[in-house]
C-alpha cells in the first residue's frame, strides 16, 4: 500500500480545524471542505480529487453518509470517519462502500478542543483490515497522543459512545452533588478538591468543574446536543445487543431535558446550571 500523502478533510468545526491544521503542519497535503465555507475546496467531491484518504469529522453519522456517498469517491479510496457516529450505521455504510471498492475505518476521538489543538487526543480505531489501520497510523499519530485498536469496523464508534455515556453520567452526578452540597452550606470549590482526593474523582471534577462550571465560563467546546446524541447512541447500542441499561436511558432523558431548557447549542458544562435550577416540589 502506498503511503498517505494527501488527505481530503471534510468537517472544519471546533475539533476539525485544529486537527486538519496539525496534519498540514506535519507535512500532509490537506484538501479541506466544510459546509460553512471554510476550507480550500468548494465541495467534498473537489476535496476528494487526488486524495489518498477521505477523512470526515462531522456532527453525526447521517452527515458522514451524505458527505461520503455524495463525493463520488473512486474505487480504492479509503474513508476515515473520525466523527462520533452510530456504530450500527457505520457497519451498514461499510458494506455499501465495500460494494463500490471503497474502504472504511472508524476512528473517533476524545479529549476536547484543547487536546485537538496540542495533538494529544485519544483515538479509538476500528476496522476489519488491520493493514488499513496501519496505513493511516501516521495520520493518527499527528492528531493523537494515544491510539487504541478497538476491533472490527464500528467498534471505535461503539467505544466512543460508551465513553461519552460514562462521561455524561459522571458530569450529571457531579453537578447534582455540588448543587446539593451548596444548598447545605458546603463550598463547591472545596467539595471539588475533596472529591479529587477521594473515590468520587472523575474527568468532570478534574478538568471541568473549576475551569468551566464554577468559573461560569461554560466554554469547553462540546455542546449539550452532541452529548444527547452520544448518550442516545450508547443507549441504542445497548438495546441492539439486548442489554438492559436503565441508567443509560435515564441519562438520555436527563440530557434531553437539559437541552430543551438550555438550548441545544449550550456548552455541555452548563448542565451544572441546569441542575442548579431544578428543585424538588
Amino acid at each position: 500500500m502506498k503511503p498517505v500523502k494527501t488527505v481530503a478533510f471534510v468537517g472544519l468545526g471546533q475539533m476539525g480545524r485544529p486537527m486538519s491544521a496539525n496534519l498540514a503542519k506535519a507535512g500532509f497535503a490537506v484538501r479541506s471542505y466544510d459546509l460553512n465555507g471554510a476550507g480550500n475546496c468548494a465541495s467534498a467531491a473537489e476535496a476528494a480529487r487526488g486524495a489518498d484518504v477521505f477523512l470526515t469529522m462531522l456532527p453525526d453519522g447521517r452527515a458522514v453518509r451524505e458527505a461520503v456517498l455524495g463525493a463520488g469517491l473512486p474505487k480504492g479510496m479509503l474513508v476515515l470517519d473520525m466523527s462520533s457516529s452510530d456504530p450500527v450505521g457505520t457497519r451498514a455504510l461499510g458494506k455499501e462502500l465495500a460494494a463500490r471498492g471503497v474502504g472504511l475505518l472508524d476512528a473517533p476521538v476524545s479529549g476536547g478542543v484543547k487536546r485537538a489543538v496540542d495533538a494529544s487526543l485519544a483515538i479509538m480505531a476500528g476496522g476489519d483490515d488491520p493493514a488499513l489501520i496501519e496505513r493511516v497510523r501516521p495520520l493518527l499519530e499527528k492528531m493523537g497522543g494515544k491510539i487504541f485498536l478497538t476491533g472490527p469496523l464500528g467498534s471505535g464508534h461503539a467505544m466512543k459512545a460508551l465513553n461519552n455515556y460514562v462521561s455524561a453520567a459522571g458530569l450529571a452526578a457531579t453537578a447534582e452533588a455540588l448543587v446539593v452540597g451548596a444548598r447545605f452550606g458546603l463550598d463547591p470549590a472545596v467539595m471539588t478538591d475533596i472529591i479529587n482526593a477521594s473515590s468520587g474523582r472523575n474527568n468532570t471534577t478534574e478538568v471541568k468543574v473549576k475551569q468551566f462550571m464554577l468559573s461560569g465560563a461554560y466554554n469547553s467546546g462540546f455542546s449539550v446536543a452532541l452529548m444527547v446524541k452520544d448518550v442516545s447512541i450508547a443507549a441504542s447500542l445497548a438495546d441492539a445487543v439486548g442489554s438492559e441499561t436503565p441508567l443509560a436511558h435515564a441519562c438520555v432523558e436527563l440530557w434531553q431535558r437539559a437541552a430543551a431548557q438550555l438550548g441545544p447549542r449550550a456548552d455541555h458544562t452548563e448542565y451544572y446550571r441546569f441542575a442548579g435550577e431544578r428543585r424538588k416540589d
